[in-house]
């Protein structure tokens, strides 16, 4: 018996079941054939019962000729299927193996309606406008990054790109390369995958929304939010600036050793890095007005990211670590896999599990959750440092397995909300501009020259900053490692 039905079973998303054939009802079936054409394929296994035991068919050759018809009259296109009866113990099921399909959407004719289905965990639901955009595009065979945008590329400027792309490759960044790159397309026209890589990028629905609640929710009046902001323009450069928020708004404890003092974040960078960059790349940009979200609370980070996994499966019933990488942005996934800033391999979520695992005796260490329906998925990373249950804040002990002891002491954030804003906003004037002025500063940020000062006096004396040259003629540097450096810490 070459059919392995728990095989089968256990894959919900690629296999549905009917005890019979209900030819007067073919659309409780149908839909699941448009959606498995839709989507990565799949089985329809007639002749099981609710609770998966094989019943067989009365009349399975019969019920072929009946499903064959129904396909080639209510399907349109006809998707590719395969039927095969099987003979278990006399019972007769009938297997109809529904291919994935290259000219989508495959459409449910009947009943006065032309839906097209999609596979959301283990069920078959009609897909929605933005479900549907997809399957043009795939049946186009296109993507959202790579169609030409409403922009032109004359009126963009890429120093963010060509500045990450020297510092990760070590040369600079050709013009002969946007063509290469697709960041224009044979007919000299922006692509979407352009205008997100643009310093000033237009597109709206590209922002992230960072949020540091005061406390374990939104709604636990205590207060208002401590931090946040909105990033916007180059997404390389928004994958710097949400990750540096996360930084400033966590805190660090730490240990001594013999000749060196080693560090605990809150949460692993490694972990922070990868889960914002995989919400950049993979999230759905056809989802208007949804954009993704960071908020801080004091035991974990959530990171919201619009758009489902493009299967239809639920991350929450995988195993994370066996999750193939399925590309919704595969011109964004290029570049950053170029710049080294991803792998190609659909590595990212074992990177989020494996950065945490080295703290698995902490007493707050919590495994990395994944969550996703059709329309969104969830990152939780929880804090290494939160106290729980009794444990202390102010002194953690662990033991090592050499028998030494190491003691994390608690250190204070320094920041205050306005400056950390100003902050963010110079490290981004200064970088688009060395020579930009205090006056200039303080209409971007909107506050007087002597408060732009005060920031600027602020950031040289934790040396944040550098004036290198005269007034006049000089430039500001940044030198602070945690931020300028974070292109050349990516691993």
């Amino acid at each position: 018996m070459d059919l392995d039905i728990k095989t089968l079973i256990g894959e919900a998303t690629a296999y549905d079941k009917k005890q019979m054939l209900e030819i007067k009802r073919p659309k409780s079936w149908l839909k699941s054939v448009s959606a498995f054409a839709n989507g990565e394929g799949g089985t329809l296994i007639f002749g099981i019962s609710d609770d998966d035991q094989i019943v067989g068919l009365a009349d399975p050759e019969g019920d072929a000729e009946k499903i064959s018809e129904e396909i080639k009259s209510k399907c349109d296109p006809i998707p590719a299927v395969n039927l095969k009866p099987e003979d278990i113990d006399g019972k007769k099921p009938l297997l109809l193996h529904v291919y994935p399909g290259q000219e989508t959407p495959y459409y449910y004719i009947g009943d006065k309606q032309r839906l097209a289905f999609v596979r959301i965990g283990n069920e078959s639901v009609v897909a929605n406008r933005i479900q549907l955009k997809s399957l043009v595009l795939k049946g186009a065979g296109r993507t959202y990054d790579s169609l030409p945008s409403s922009y032109k590329f004359e009126n963009m400027a890429f120093t963010k790109l060509k500045s990450v792309h020297y510092k990760r490759l070590q040369r600079s960044f050709e013009d002969s390369e946007f063509v290469s790159w697709g960041i224009v397309d044979e007919n000299g026209s922006l692509t979407n995958a352009g205008a997100l890589l643009a310093d000033e990028s237009p597109i709206r629905q590209s922002r992230i929304f960072c949020t540091r609640w005061n406390g374990l929710d939104m709604t636990n009046g205590l207060g208002e939010a401590i931090d946040d902001v909105e990033l916007e323009g180059c997404v390389i450069g928004q994958l710097q600036d949400a990750v540096s928020f996360v930084r400033n708004n966590s805190r660090k404890k730490w240990w001594k050793e013999s000749d060196h003092r080693e560090e605990l974040p809150d949460y692993p960078e490694r972990a922070v890095t990868e889960a914002i960059a995989n919400a950049i790349i993979h999230r759905d940009y056809m989802q208007m007005g949804s954009e993704i979200h960071i908020d801080i609370y004091d035991d974990r980070l959530e990171i919201y990211s619009p758009g489902g996994m493009m299967d239809g499966r639920l991350i929450q019933q995988l195993n994370p670590l066996m999750v193939p990488s399925k590309r919704r942005n595969p011109l964004l996934a290029d570049f950053f896999s170029r710049l080294g800033l991803m792998e190609r391999r659909g590595s990212g979520m074992k990177k989020i599990i494996d950065s945490y695992k080295k703290f698995e005796r902490l007493p707050a260490y919590h495994i990395p959750e994944f969550q996703s329906n059709a329309s969104e998925f969830h990152v939780i990373l929880w804090n290494l440092n939160f106290a729980r249950e009794g444990v202390t804040d102010e002194k953690v002990s662990i033991k090592e397995d050499s028998g030494t002891e190491k003691v994390f002491l608690k250190e204070d954030n320094k920041f205050r909300k306005e400056f950390l804003k100003a902050q963010r906003i110079i490290y981004k004037l200064i970088s688009s501009n060395p020579r930009i002025t205090i006056a200039e500063m303080a209409e971007n940020i909107g506050v007087s020259d002597r408060q732009v000062r005060k920031y600027i006096k602020r950031m040289t004396d934790m040396k944040f900053i550098v004036r290198e040259g005269g007034r006049k003629n000089g430039i500001w540097k940044i030198i602070d490692g945690d931020y300028e450096d974070f292109f050349e810490r990516i691993q």
